[in-house]
């Protein structure tokens, strides 16, 4: 019995190490002034980059709608759009630390979600941590808990806002 005590003590000091390591590793900060051309994000890996001239720039970790798996068909269930939309508005007082507006829904998704007598959804967003929730930073990673946007660390949209202008396409792949 006592050598399953340490061992679940070891465990926990080590799972306590990983998420403390997670948190607290430092990253290379995106290069002052530059500007991306491109966002890619990439569903199943977890991963927003920015490119310029098809090269990327930075990389970034990410958490999805809490339904992570296929394209986004209505409101409320919980995918992150699939296809290719523009950054179109930015919001620095939005409900979030700062959101980038996606394009979403286009054409082609009103259309599907007409087909099925659904609301397509709306309000995608590239967008921090919630308002007062700052202090989760990175650790927010290990769950997929927006409604359908790409959500990345306060001081990670910071960066994100300064490199990306309106206008700037973003393709988001499965």
């Amino acid at each position: 019995m006592r050598k399953i005590g340490n061992a679940f003590l070891l465990g926990i000091l080590a799972l306590a190490g990983v998420v403390a390591a997670v948190y607290v590793w430092p990253s290379t900060p995106l290069r002052e002034g530059a500007t991306a051309d491109k966002i890619l994000v990439l569903k199943g890996d977890r991963r927003l980059v920015l490119l310029k001239d098809g090269r990327p720039i930075k990389s970034y970790r990410i958490a999805l709608g809490w339904s992570p798996i296929g394209p986004k068909v209505r409101e409320g269930d919980g995918k992150t759009p699939e296809g290719t939309y523009r950054i179109d508005s930015r919001n620095p007082n939005s409900g979030f630390h700062r959101a980038l507006h996606v394009s979403y829904p286009d054409d082609q998704d009103r259309a599907r979600a007409r087909k099925l007598g659904v609301s397509p959804g709306g309000a995608i967003m590239i967008h921090g941590m919630k308002n007062g929730f700052g202090w989760i930073g990175r650790l927010h990673r290990f769950v997929n808990w927006t409604n359908g946007c790409v959500a990345v660390t306060d001081r990670e949209i910071g960066e994100i806002w300064r490199a990306v202008p309106d206008g700037t396409p973003i393709e988001i792949r499965p």
